[in-house]
């Protein structure tokens, strides 16, 4: 995993709540105060937030926890932490690098089949975590702009509520690890997850779920720097086939 569950759970809230709702309030306060609010209890907490210990319950179901105890075990095991190169010129070369690895190992095949199935499938969603949701959106916009309306959202807990809920839908799921399905307890959960077609685009050497039909694979540095730009590639990739295949 490229990014720990605290900051997937605690930031897409606060990218997807309305300003000042309870639970941005909450996730506010844990981030900005983490190592205090790792050793209070759910009492203190509240009393932190200005809210009843049944509120921070709620929180925790809502943002995809099976409880308090979740966060607290979260909040214990988390270690942030930031990668730099040595100057710019660094920085270019290995995002440069990382790049030529997309273009020069993606399958072309494998991409045309996805295409296809955008096109086929009605209903399409795509979906990632942090700054792999950006990827998502991103294909959101670039295949609106090609006659074709796809569904994404920020919330994490909510992408998960949707996919879990689909039918006979097209799910794109943009995870550069495949750890996408490793942050929720899923377990019972699987028959839903066979109830639409879901496709992952990943580095090779991922994980992917067996429930995960079909998946884009691309060679990768295996780094924080370089992961955001290898899926925002790809997308790239997707979308300049989806419009060449349009005006065949």
């Amino acid at each position: 995993m490229i990014y720990e569950k605290l900051p997937v759970v605690l930031l897409s809230t606060l990218a997807s709540e309305k300003q000042n709702s309870t639970n941005k309030v909450i996730a506010d306060y844990i981030l900005t105060h983490r190592e205090e609010a790792s050793s209070l209890g759910i009492k203190e907490l509240s009393e932190k937030c200005h809210v009843g210990t049944g509120t921070i319950s709620r929180f925790c179901r809502e943002i995809g926890l099976e409880d308090f105890s979740e966060l607290k075990q979260i909040l214990a095991d988390a270690s942030f932490r930031f990668e730099t190169t040595d100057d710019p010129a660094s920085w270019n070369t290995h995002v440069s690098d990382a790049l030529s690895m997309v273009v020069h190992s993606v399958d072309s095949r494998q991409i045309q089949r996805l295409c296809n199935d955008i096109h086929a499938y009605e209903k399409v969603s795509a979906y990632g975590m942090l700054k792999a949701e950006a990827a998502a959106i991103d294909l959101q916009v670039d295949l609106l702009m090609l006659g074709k309306r796809i569904e994404t959202c920020v919330s994490y807990a909510e992408q998960m509520e949707r996919i879990l809920s689909a039918k006979n839908e097209l799910i794109l799921i943009f995870s550069y690890t495949g750890s996408y399905f490793d942050y929720p307890n899923l377990r019972g959960k699987q028959d839903a997850l066979k109830q639409s077609r879901i496709w992952m685009i990943c580095s090779k050497g991922s994980n992917v779920p067996d429930f995960v039909n079909e998946a884009i694979v691309f060679d990768s540095l295996h780094d924080q720097l370089s992961h955001p730009y290898q899926l925002e590639a790809c997308e790239s990739l997707i979308v300049q086939e989806y419009a060449r295949m349009k005006n065949r």
